[in-house]
């Protein structure tokens, strides 16, 4: 893979303390669907393990996984975990993305 993914600190410690109270490994699942207001959609998803497919990157002890169909629209993108006065959520600094919304889970290519 020419590209890798990154996790940033922020959402490694967001996704450690998630599995820690659901009492899962700490593995965040990224893949893309369609819909959403600009094309495509982000969902996040704590998972078991990773299939032998999967790209996986790791930040400290925390892995990032995602499918290969999915890896194709996110190659080269940093995912955080972002608190403000609307929220926390996680966000995708994705470079493939040609336009996005307002919300920050959905964009087009």
């Amino acid at each position: 893979m020419a590209e890798t993914l990154t996790l940033t600190e922020s959402a490694a410690k967001r996704v450690a303390w998630i599995a820690e109270k659901q009492q899962r490994p700490a593995i965040l699942r990224l893949s893309v669907e369609g819909g959403g207001c600009s094309g495509f959609q982000y969902k996040f998803d704590l998972t078991d393990g990773s299939e032998s497919d999967d790209s996986v990157s790791e930040t400290n002890g925390v892995k990032l996984v995602v499918d290969p169909v999915s890896l194709d629209l996110v190659a080269g993108s940093v995912v955080d975990f972002v608190e403000s006065l609307g929220g926390a959520a996680f966000r995708v600094e994705n470079p493939n993305a040609a336009a996005g919304c307002g919300c920050g889970s959905s964009f087009g290519i």
